[in-house]
């Protein structure tokens, strides 16, 4: 086998692979007895006939596509591994010369690792997002606590009120016909919602059970049916029954019955204290993805377009391993969502770039810091993850294949990265 190797702009470059044709001679061999109990000729039992009589009769040609496929299988991979290139998706193969007698050439176009050029990336500057929570965030929190424990009671005595829960019935037309989706029988509809189009909800208010009436409304002129966008139309309704909420007060009982807390007072300082866990959390992310976007932004370097597609190929893949363990076909998702595949992996492609420049950034910080993180930390993580699957380690890393402590060593080395960044940064 001889190789040549030929750089390309974009982080490209093309193998030129030539296979002897002894070689390839060999690999027709194998091609035909994978496949000769395919081929019938009469005076042959089936399987027997002998691989000349079957290129004589077929010609040659017959056997070049899976000849071919052996011999870029065995002499690929040692073409890589003499290139010494770090090649990082699949490689876009042509055949140039096929022909038994000669010699095989094929060539590999491949795409390989970016070089990084880190601009600044030490102490960067950021604007720092604090954690706060104000009386009114606790206010909204008890609120909805105060909602989740109220009780619905049914109004027998009086006509709708502005934050009842009207059960009605409903049919809409416009200009005469009815149209798809404009009829229910006994929905709930909290007035003062705006839920419903325009201003349908006010003109219940004041109505009786049992009264029916006509309900005028205009459709917004972005309205997401095209045909009803900016249309009048006349909703026939009917009140079959009224509702209302009742909210529980607001003190030291209520506190002992939704929580471990005796007092209102307690009860409210402990949804503080949690708010303003969850937003320091929230804070703290914010300020590393600020501090690792800067450093990213402040880099150079060109990523080859099918290592982009290799990225967003595998977002779209664990995509579809989500919904699908929904119980949800793949297909009918996208029927309904009124998109395509190849639709999906378009949009994907801004998110696997991103994805791909912020890794490759953050391993050069590794490489140009020179991060290791010990093998006892890479051990304790192990038994961490393994404790996770409820596995032991050894069993772990059999599952996960082999080079699994690598690529876990290689994550703790970034996530090491990360938080160095982060310490050095300044949050101003």
């Amino acid at each position: 086998m001889s190789l040549q190797v030929e750089k390309l702009e974009k982080n490209m470059a093309k193998l030129t692979i030539e296979v002897p044709s002894e070689q390839f001679v060999v690999a027709m061999g194998k091609a035909f007895n994978k496949s000769k109990g395919r081929f019938n000729i009469p005076g042959f039992r089936k399987g027997k006939v002998p691989q000349a009589m079957v290129e004589k009769m077929y010609g040659p040609e017959v056997l070049y596509e899976d000849a071919a496929n052996i011999v870029m299988g065995e002499t690929y991979p040692d073409a890589l591994k003499e290139s010494g290139l770090d090649v990082v998706a699949r490689p876009d193969v042509d055949v140039e010369q096929v022909e038994k007698g000669k010699p095989f050439i094929y060539v590999a176009t491949v795409a390989l690792k970016p070089e990084v050029t880190l601009g600044d990336y030490k102490g960067v500057e950021v604007e720092k997002v604090s954690a706060e929570v104000t009386d009114a965030d606790v206010e909204a929190e008890l609120k909805k606590a105060q909602e989740s424990n109220s009780r619905t009671i049914t109004v027998e005595d009086r006509a709708i009120q502005d934050g009842d829960i009207a059960v009605i019935d409903y049919e809409g037309s416009v200009d005469g016909e009815a149209f798809e989706g404009g009829k229910g029988e006994n929905q709930e509809l909290v007035i003062g919602s705006h839920s419903f189009i325009d201003n349908f909800e006010e003109q219940l208010i004041g109505r009786d059970i049992g009264e029916t009436l006509d309900v005028k409304v205009t459709f917004p002129g972005e309205y997401h049916a095209k045909e009803l966008a900016g249309k009048q139309a006349l909703f026939r309704v009917k009140i079959n029954g009224i509702k209302f909420k009742e909210l529980p007060e607001l003190d030291d009982e209520f506190a002992d019955e939704v929580s471990e807390f005796d007092t209102l007072a307690e009860y409210r300082e402990d949804i503080r204290k949690g708010l303003l866990e969850a937003r320091q959390k929230e804070a703290a992310a914010e300020n590393e993805n600020r501090v690792i976007q800067k450093v990213v932004e402040n880099a150079t370097l060109e990523i080859p377009d099918p290592m982009v597609e290799a990225e967003a190929e595998r977002l779209v893949n664990g995509y579809k391993n989500r919904v699908t363990s929904q119980g949800l076909p793949f297909e009918m998702f996208l029927k309904y969502m009124g998109m395509t595949e190849e639709g999906l992996l378009e949009q994907y492609k801004g998110d696997a770039e991103k994805n791909l420049r912020t890794r490759l950034v953050l391993e050069q910080v590794v490489k140009q810091e020179d991060i290791k993180v010990s093998d006892e930390t890479l051990d304790r993580e192990v038994e961490k993850l393994a404790q996770s699957y409820k596995m032991d380690a050894d069993a772990l890393e059999s599952a996960f294949g082999e080079g699994f402590r690598d690529r876990m060593r290689d994550d703790l080395n970034v996530q090491e990265a990360v938080d160095w960044l982060v310490s050095e940064a300044k949050l101003v």
